[in-house]
């Protein structure tokens, strides 16, 4: 088992909660028994556009232990980051009349597809805030920045990074394959050991499974409600079972409803996790989305601090931070 990057990051002493630790008597119920991390999730995007340098760098100042970068390719082979192959979401290029006709139809989404266009084409566009609710004035600012570009970010300020390959059975289809230039990139600036400060990330097992044969630095396994691609399935079943992954992977990052039930009760799936040596690092925690039985944010992020998580993945990472420090300072004034 390859070492965890919550392990290394704690190591480091790149928590904000490290130093007081050993002084407090909480007692944790992650793997190595230190305070969980918080990832920022496509940077601090409940604030600024996602997956923008500006987004990451608030993150950073906001305490984030981690930063995570979506990765897809032009068709020049550059990694950029975004989270979807598709662009209208996330960019103005609706806004640009030169591309018009690159627009067509995949599947049942007609829009603009991002290995369709070339790193310098990807350049002239500017980044917007995906999700409504959140703040728009930053919209048409921001250049959509690059792997390499996030990572020169990261190792500035001293911060691991958890990048996800979005999308690789996608992009092998359109004869763009991810990981020759991925394994490039991570051997190129020595982060493709096994105590490198990274963990990649992916749903697909088969493309994790590939990445494990050629490179040490720990892997992490994303998985969802098997329920959603078949109905009648139970709602804790995973899309990866946990025996399963343990062949290729470090960590597991579960959507977030396979870890407590719909009457908030433990499902015991951190514990199984741990028990097979996997971190856990569930997604996504939204200061601005219900979790559906009522619970605000704070009590949600408690109930799974409590439970053991290793990282949590949140769009902000000021509110993961101030709730993870407040129960360190709650144990802390019990002793």
């Amino acid at each position: 088992m390859r070492y965890s990057i919550w392990a290394l990051a704690v190591a480091a002493g790149l928590s904000a909660c490290s130093a007081p630790v050993a002084n407090h008597p909480y007692v944790w119920q992650t793997l190595n028994g230190a305070p969980p991390l918080v990832i920022a999730h496509r940077g601090a995007n409940g604030e600024l556009p996602e997956h923008t340098i500006e987004a990451y760098t608030l993150a950073i100042e906001q305490g984030a232990d981690i930063i995570e970068p979506d990765l897809v390719l032009t068709s020049d082979g550059v990694f950029v980051v975004r989270h979807d192959r598709w662009l209208s979401d996330s960019t103005d290029i609706a806004d640009h009349p030169e591309f018009a006709d690159r627009r067509r139809v995949e599947g049942d989404r007609d829009d603009w597809w991002v290995d369709d266009f070339s790193f310098e084409e990807i350049r002239t566009l500017r980044a917007r805030q995906v999700r409504e609710g959140r703040p728009t004035e930053f919209d048409g600012l921001y250049m959509i920045p690059t792997f390499e570009e996030v990572l020169d970010l990261a190792a500035a300020h001293g911060v691991p990074t958890e990048p996800e390959v979005k999308s690789p059975a996608a992009f092998i289809e359109a004869g763009l394959d991810p990981l020759p230039e991925l394994v490039r990139i991570l051997r190129q600036r020595g982060l493709d050991t096994a105590d490198a400060p990274i963990a990649i990330q992916c749903f697909e097992p088969d493309f994790l499974a590939r990445l494990n044969e050629v490179i040490d630095a720990p892997l992490l396994m994303l998985v969802f409600q098997m329920q959603e691609l078949e109905p009648d399935l139970d709602p804790l079943i995973p899309t990866v079972a946990l025996d399963d992954m343990v062949a290729f992977a470090d960590g597991v990052g579960p959507y977030k409803a396979l870890l407590v039930d719909t009457n908030g009760e433990d499902t015991g799936f951190i514990a199984r996790a741990h028990a097979l040596g996997l971190s856990v690092h569930p997604w996504t925690f939204r200061d601005d989305q219900p979790v559906g039985d009522g619970v605000d944010i704070e009590t949600e992020l408690r109930r799974i601090y409590a439970l053991g998580a290793d990282a949590v993945f949140t769009d902000f990472p000021a509110t993961a931070v101030r709730v993870r420090d407040a129960m360190i300072a709650e144990g802390a004034s019990s002793n």
